[in-house]
């Protein structure tokens, strides 16, 4: 279960580290997203150490990192895409506006996820559970799982609140932030050349 955690942040920190080398040049509301997902992945980046138990857990710190991503996340995020805004350098794919209804969802999710981790943040990291437990069949990316096939995406069960996420050990928390960065970026971020 831990070694499902850390493959999932370092899938998390790979895509957000890259992100700060493509900025240069942005201007508008490119510029507004992408200063944005800074924001998110300097978060990410702060939290991560904490969550794989190599630096000390600071709950002060991961509630300031949750509010951070949740403050730029949701309808924040969204309202930074306006359709057709592709121009160089954004990193955003056409799917977005051709699948809008998923990118928006993605973007609920990681505002739901960031602000229940905001509420776990005196819980502890603790660990990760099993798989088939809380999370749904086949973990959280798989056919199963909260971000699969039957979970909010697919019309199956309904998301998870923040005060549920809340009751969570901060690590679990924090991995279901992480992977809902990685699932939106895996179907709407366009490949570095």
């Amino acid at each position: 279960m831990k070694t499902t955690r850390n493959l999932s942040l370092a899938a998390g920190i790979s895509l957000i580290a890259a992100m700060a080398f493509a900025h240069s040049g942005a201007m508008g509301v490119v510029k507004e997203r992408m200063d944005g997902m800074t924001a998110m992945a300097d978060a990410v980046k702060a939290l991560a150490p904490m969550m794989q138990g190599t630096e000390p857990y600071d709950a002060d710190a991961v509630r300031t990192g949750a509010a951070t991503i949740a403050s730029h996340a949701g309808e924040a995020m969204t309202s930074k895409f306006p359709e057709g805004s592709t121009d160089a350098p954004s990193e955003a794919r056409p799917e977005i506006w051709q699948d809008w209804e998923t990118f928006t969802g993605l973007a609920q999710q990681l505002e739901i996820f960031a602000e229940g981790l905001e509420r776990a943040a005196d819980n502890g990291v603790g660990g990760m559970p099993a798989q088939g437990g809380t999370m749904g069949g086949q973990g959280m990316m798989g056919g199963q799982g909260m971000m699969g096939g039957q979970g909010m995406m697919g019309g199956g069960a309904p998301m998870m609140s923040a005060e549920h996420i809340g009751q969570m050990p901060a690590g679990m928390a924090f991995a279901m932030v992480s992977q809902a960065c990685t699932a939106c970026h895996t179907r709407f971020r366009a490949e570095e050349k």
